[in-house]
C-alpha cells in the first residue's frame, strides 16, 4: 500500500506540474499575443495608453518640453467583414520658455481624433485601416493652439509574420477655418514603424513621427528607438515600455533629444 501510494503520489506530482507548465505556456502565449496586436494600430482591442514624452535643447534657450498623451482606443463591430477603430490623442504640455521674452507654457494642447474603417481578414497578407482624422481646438492657451478645426484622411498599412511587424501610418490635416492671427493648418504626419515581438512577451520597436509643414516647409524627424514588456497583473494585462529620440531634422526651435515611457492598459474581449 506505501509504495502503491508513493507512486500514486509521484505521478500525481508530475501530472500537477506538466498542467502548471502548460498553464505557464498557454500565459506567456497569450501576453505575446497581446503585445503583437499592440504593434497593430487597428487591432480590435480596447486599450489606453498614457505616454510620457521628454524633449530637451529646444530654441535658443536650450529648454525642455513635458508631454503626456492620453491615447484611448476603443474598436467597434460594423458587420461582418468591417470593424471601426477610434483612436483619439490628447495633449497635455509643459514647455518650459524656449526664447527670451516668451513664457512658460502648460496645459491642453488641441485633441486629434482617427477613425479607421479596418477589414476584419488581411487583404493580401496585409492588414489595413482608412478613414478621416479631425483636429479640434481644445488647447487652454493659444500658444498651445492651432487655432482652428482641421481635417484629412488617415491610413496604415503593415504585415505580421514570425513575431515581426512592419508597416506605416500616414495623416493629412486641413484647416477648416483660417484664423485671423495665423496661417490655415496644413501638416502631413508619416510613422514608418518596425517591431519585433519575442515569445515571453518583450517587444523591440524602431520608428519615426516625421511631420511636414507645408507653410514653412520644414520637416521635424524625431527617429525612435524603444523597449517594450507586457505582464499580467492579475488578470489585468499591462505593457510598459521605454525608449529614447534623436531628432535628425527639424528647425532651429526643434529639441535635440527625447525620451518617452509608455504605460497601456489593455482590456481584451
Amino acid at each position: 500500500m506505501t509504495k502503491a501510494f508513493h507512486r500514486r503520489s509521484k505521478f500525481a506530482s508530475l501530472a500537477a506540474l506538466s498542467c502548471a507548465l502548460a498553464l505557464t505556456s498557454n500565459v506567456a502565449f497569450a501576453d505575446a499575443d497581446l503585445a503583437k496586436q499592440l504593434s497593430n494600430p487597428v487591432a480590435s482591442l480596447i486599450s489606453v495608453p498614457l505616454q510620457f514624452n521628454y524633449d530637451d535643447g529646444i530654441g535658443p534657450n536650450d529648454t525642455s518640453r513635458r508631454t503626456l498623451l492620453i491615447e484611448p482606443v476603443f474598436p467597434f463591430d460594423i458587420g461582418e467583414n468591417w470593424n471601426l477603430i477610434s483612436r483619439t490623442i490628447i495633449p497635455l504640455v509643459d514647455i518650459e520658455a524656449p526664447a527670451p521674452g516668451l513664457d512658460d507654457i502648460s496645459g491642453l494642447g488641441d485633441i486629434q481624433q482617427s477613425l479607421f474603417f479596418s477589414p476584419k481578414q488581411p487583404v493580401g497578407g496585409w492588414i489595413l485601416g482608412f478613414g478621416p482624422i479631425a483636429l479640434l481646438p481644445t488647447a487652454t492657451d493659444d500658444a498651445l493652439s492651432s487655432k482652428q478645426f482641421g481635417l484629412g484622411p488617415t491610413a496604415v498599412a503593415l504585415r505580421q509574420a514570425n513575431g515581426w511587424t512592419f508597416g506605416g501610418l500616414v495623416n493629412h490635416i486641413w484647416g477648416i477655418n483660417e484664423p485671423d492671427d495665423r496661417e490655415q493648418y496644413n501638416t502631413t504626419f508619416v510613422q514608418p514603424f518596425l517591431t519585433y515581438t519575442t515569445q515571453d512577451a518583450w517587444t523591440f520597436s524602431l520608428n519615426t513621427e516625421s511631420t511636414y509643414e507645408w507653410n514653412a516647409e520644414e520637416w521635424s524627424v524625431p527617429v525612435n528607438a524603444g523597449i517594450s514588456k507586457l505582464v499580467t497583473f492579475g488578470k489585468q494585462p499591462v505593457s510598459f515600455q521605454l525608449a529614447g529620440r534623436r531628432y535628425v531634422d527639424g528647425n532651429e526651435n526643434s529639441p535635440d533629444w527625447g525620451m518617452r515611457f509608455n504605460v497601456t492598459l489593455l482590456f481584451p474581449k
